[in-house]
């Protein structure tokens, strides 16, 4: 007998992909109408009958290469790794599992498996990569936790100064506007680029604070998690993040914008 054909617990003739492990994942049936305890391998695919239960499993089958069964409703890219929504994040683990889901998922794996299957996989694998771009990175961490948690607040502050950098922004504005007027004049470029290069320097220590402080409400937001803290604790260490990301977006943007003019 075939050892990559099985038989649904309705009788239906069902194919296993060679590549499936018959001796690795197995998935207990939990579905009524089959017999209760059937116990068939994650990639039980094809049924004959095109069952109801059968399509169920396809879809579980790729879900399962990504997320336990038990996560498997979960869509956030933290439940992905089997993670919970914690900003401390082991990145070496977390390489390992990527690149353990990734060959899991890949297309050569499926070249025998039936469309649907097919492009399920590829639509995990695409979610899949994206869920580990947001998560290996500090910040975009950050921002994704605050997206799936609704808590995203950008709003026009993302392009106002802070009030405290009001006068500095002022006199950076100033000196961009004399270094561009001197490039058309063919004035004396030394002096103004040597301003803005110090500048330059000051802002990215502010970035390089404000990175600082987002460690450090990473820490509290993990805290909060462990000890379980109610809404309004949450809300407000949300709001803190929201203030960091928006300030280091500005100033970001101004260390981008005196670097463009000094290289120009």
């Amino acid at each position: 007998a075939d050892p990559h054909v099985r038989w649904c617990g309705r009788g239906g003739r069902a194919t296993v992909p060679p590549y499936a492990d018959l001796t690795g994942e197995k998935w207990v049936n939990p579905f009524p109408g089959h017999q209760i305890g059937t116990i068939v391998p994650i990639r039980f695919t094809n049924c004959s009958l095109n069952c109801n239960w059968c399509y169920n499993l396809l879809e579980k089958n790729v879900l399962s290469a990504m997320t336990a069964p038990s996560q498997a409703s979960n869509s956030d890219y933290f439940a992905v790794f089997g993670l919970s929504r914690k900003l401390s994040v082991d990145l070496t683990l977390l390489e390992q599992k990527f690149l353990q889901l990734s060959w899991k998922l890949h297309p050569d794996n499926f070249v025998n498996a039936g469309e649907q299957e097919r492009e399920l996989s590829l639509k995990k694998s695409s979610e899949l990569n994206d869920a580990y771009r947001a998560l290996r990175d500090p910040l975009t961490r950050v921002e994704y936790l605050l997206e799936i948690e609704g808590e995203r607040k950008e709003g026009q502050t993302k392009q106002q100064a802070p009030p405290e950098l009001l006068e500095e922004v002022f006199e950076l504005n100033e000196s961009l506007d004399e270094l561009r007027e001197a490039k058309q004049s063919g004035g004396d470029l030394i002096e103004l680029k040597g301003r803005l290069e110090s500048a330059e320097d000051n802002f990215q220590a502010k970035l390089e604070e404000v990175d600082s402080k987002l460690e450090s409400v990473a820490r509290e937001w993990d805290g909060a998690v462990d000890a379980k803290a109610d809404t309004a604790a949450r809300k407000q260490i949300f709001a803190g993040m929201n203030e960091l990301l928006n300030r280091r977006s500005y100033i970001r943007n101004l260390v981008a914008n005196v670097r463009k003019e000094l290289e120009e």
